[in-house]
């Protein structure tokens, strides 16, 4: 079996509400971890030290995933940091307004777009030749709304479809190089993307009962649920024969 801890984990969005829970979680299971961020420098930090907390190397990394060269860098930066990269987690997007289909905008579509499945495509570019030196993999977060479509959320599943798409395409053409690649589709979290939508004013507390009366098990979900799916599909000791699969989780909704 292929040794899970050649490299550092990077995780891209390790300063937002479910991407340090992934940080914190990863460092559990040994990974050192390269914490990425845009803007917010200081959620980068907290979530380092949480990796620095159970005894693992971390580091912080600023990049904007649109611009390929400041990816190209910051991938050079984990690998001089850390001596190489086991695994990547794509757990990054822009906040997402709910609006309608009809009422986007080309640029706004283009934006995400971008910011998105572009940023995603860059990562992957970036990293692919680390992690087939360390037979890596790759885990990339979309959203459950591909699989039971939500209206007005078209700025979320539209670029996240793309995103899964890479996912799969690596999964299906870098298998021969013994690299691996996953994805977990996201459904209510009580962090994150919702919790900032409220302070906007998209969603309120009704929204969001309503939405949890939804899925089968009558309630949000929780950061961490996000990061044991993805620690599972980062670890090769237990899903090392698995590739190009989605773990729902999403409390049953795209049921």
């Amino acid at each position: 079996m292929v040794n899970t801890r050649r490299g550092a984990a990077i995780v891209i969005g390790g300063s937002g509400g479910i991407g340090a829970d992934i940080c914190q979680v990863l460092a559990r299971d040994g990974w050192d971890v390269a914490v990425t961020y845009f803007r917010n420098k200081a959620k980068a930090d907290t979530a380092c030290a949480a990796v620095h907390a159970v005894g693992q190397a971390g580091s912080t990394h600023g990049v904007d995933i649109s611009d390929s060269e400041a990816v190209a860098q910051m991938v050079a930066n984990v690998v001089k940091t850390h001596g190489g990269i086991g695994t990547v987690v794509y757990a990054a997007g822009p906040l997402v307004p709910l609006i309608h289909l009809s009422k986007i905008t080309p640029e706004q579509m283009k934006s995400h777009l971008i910011q998105d499945t572009l940023g995603f495509f860059n990562v992957v570019h970036a990293a692919l030749p680390h992690l087939r030196a360390a037979q890596g993999n790759i885990v990339a977060c979309h959203s459950a709304a591909q699989y039971r479509y939500a209206p007005a959320d078209g700025l979320s599943v539209v670029p996240k479809a793309g995103v899964r798409a890479l996912m799969l395409g690596i999964a299906k053409e870098e298998g021969r190089f013994g690299v691996r690649a996953n994805g977990v589709a996201i459904g209510l979290i009580e962090t994150g993307q919702h919790t900032e939508l409220t302070k906007l004013g998209y969603i309120h507390d009704g929204y969001m009962e309503a939405a949890a009366k939804a899925t089968p098990l009558r309630r949000a979900g929780a950061a961490r649920d996000i990061a044991e799916a993805v620690a599972f599909f980062a670890d090769n000791h237990r899903t090392g024969f698995v590739t190009g699969q989605v773990i729902s989780v999403d409390g049953g909704y795209s049921i």
